[in-house]
């Protein structure tokens, strides 16, 4: 009789399942592999490396600032004068920081909604020909130097923003927000518009790719319920792609503290805060570092260096608030879509 089919014969022991990762796998002998090593070392050392960096400038700029704030005689934050060669120095960021918030917001204000209404063209509703070339063109507006931006806003934005501004103080003047004294119009506003050009096609690019990325089920799923195309990009395509588009906001507004050579080359700067956004005047932090360094002082550089630092503390702050946006909207991430 054959010994497999004995009855009497005890069956085999079941073999323990054992939890991923435990075993003697492929996978699990590859983790321990030189390549996986060296390749987690680097990974890890770079992610370091970047936090050593930060560290570094940081520490950098708090020094710089701290010598050239206990030198001064005026309220850092609240002076509206920046004179730090003075007998004594005196200088405050009041005005830079005013112009600064000023203008990005402007800038965000008019690239995002362009930019997201662009992104939704190009991915679900141009044809797909017409679609590839307008995201051509935004690809090479993103590839323009700030120069050039600037060069494009002194010779042909100012000039033709009178009629915008005249407009603007016939119907909106009387709120004082957006009156305007027949000056020329280099303004926060008219550095706002240059910086909404600037980083639209940042913010295009991002949100493009991030709509992309939708699940075609998703839509198809609408589409069978009975949604018009609207209703689709509302229930199906902004909640999903949610969360890309603030990291492309964010990404923009990074550019709009940051600019410097075209807001200088646009804005007629002074230290004056002025209630309307139309009058000539105002100031950033970047335009500023830019416009006075070369011919500072060693103080005034040093003034210019904790100005530097504010500038640096709010983009920290803007990434952090959007983080924290982001991580509080994790049902309407892509990866749990």
């Amino acid at each position: 009789m054959d010994i497999t089919t004995d009855p009497q014969k005890p069956a085999p022991a079941p073999v323990p399942h054992q939890p991923p990762g435990t075993g003697t796998s492929r996978a699990a002998r590859g983790a321990t592999r030189p390549g996986d090593r060296i390749f987690l070392g680097l990974s890890r050392g770079s992610g370091i490396f970047v936090l050593v960096i930060m560290a570094a400038i940081a520490a950098f700029l708090t020094y710089r600032a701290s010598i050239a704030i206990s030198k001064n005689e005026a309220n850092f934050f609240t002076t509206l004068e920046w004179n730090p060669t003075g007998m004594p120095p005196e200088f405050g960021i009041a005005v830079l920081a005013f112009g600064t918030v000023v203008s990005s917001v402007i800038a965000m204000a008019v690239a995002v909604p362009i930019a997201v209404g662009i992104a939704l063209f190009i991915t679900h509703y141009a044809p797909r020909k017409l679609g590839g070339a307008i995201g051509y063109v935004i690809d090479l507006l993103a590839a323009v130097p700030s120069i050039v931006y600037g060069l494009w806003g002194a010779l042909v934005l100012v000039p033709h923003m009178e009629g915008l501004f005249g407009w603007l103080d016939e119907y909106l003047g009387w709120t004082g927000v957006f009156e305007w004294n027949q000056g020329a119009p280099r303004s926060l506003f008219t550095v706002g518009i240059l910086l909404a050009i600037m980083i639209l096609p940042i913010i295009t690019n991002v949100s493009r790719e991030v709509f992309r990325q939708v699940p075609r089920m998703h839509e198809e799923a609408a589409l069978a319920l009975g949604a018009t195309r609207w209703e689709v990009i509302r229930i199906s395509v902004l909640p999903f792609g949610r969360s890309g588009v603030i990291s492309a906001s964010m990404l923009g507004l990074g550019r709009a503290l940051g600019e410097t050579m075209a807001v200088a080359m646009v804005l007629s700067s002074s230290f004056e805060i002025n209630l309307s956004l139309l009058d000539t005047g105002g100031g950033t932090f970047a335009q500023n570092i830019a416009s006075k360094f070369n011919e500072a002082t060693v103080m005034g550089r040093d003034a210019l260096i904790a100005s530097g630092l504010v500038l640096f503390v709010i983009t920290l702050l803007v990434n952090g608030a959007a983080r924290m946006i982001i991580g509080r909207r994790k049902e309407y991430s892509g990866a749990n879509a």
